[in-house]
């Protein structure tokens, strides 16, 4: 019933940057957490949380890997959230989808387990 389209995704060299959107439908989009997962070439059936954000926004979470190149960020008046990508590299490549947490106003670091709605993801190439 909830339906998630992302897009912005795309091939770029080593140190560039993409800008990841995610238009959301189905339920009331300001109550839930929204995620960005990875899933790498090759391990179609491994999800890894790369940022989070809270409902209202006020929280966020990053893997270790994207500290200080990464941002996510919602507009909850759009229905959207944004994943900013700086400084790619090679770790970077793979489909990012952006899942919509189960429970509204659930927060916590992040699992795959936990967001009940995905979508189709975007494809994001980082050659060298």
């Amino acid at each position: 019933q909830v339906q998630l389209v992302e897009s912005g995704g795309g091939l770029v060299q080593a140190g560039g940057s993409l800008r990841l959107s995610c238009a959301a439908s189905g339920r009331t989009f300001s109550r839930y957490a929204m995620g960005w997962f990875r899933q790498a070439p090759g391990k179609e059936r491994e999800f890894a949380a790369v940022a989070a954000i809270s409902w209202s926004g006020d929280s966020t979470y990053y893997t270790d890997s994207v500290k200080g190149r990464f941002t996510i960020s919602r507009d909850n008046a759009k229905n959207t959230v944004y994943l900013q990508m700086n400084n790619l590299n090679p770790a970077g490549p793979g489909v990012y989808y952006c899942p919509e947490r189960s429970n509204p106003y659930g927060w916590g670091s992040p699992r795959n387990t936990e967001y009940a709605y995905w979508g189709q993801g975007t494809q994001v190439t980082v050659s060298s």
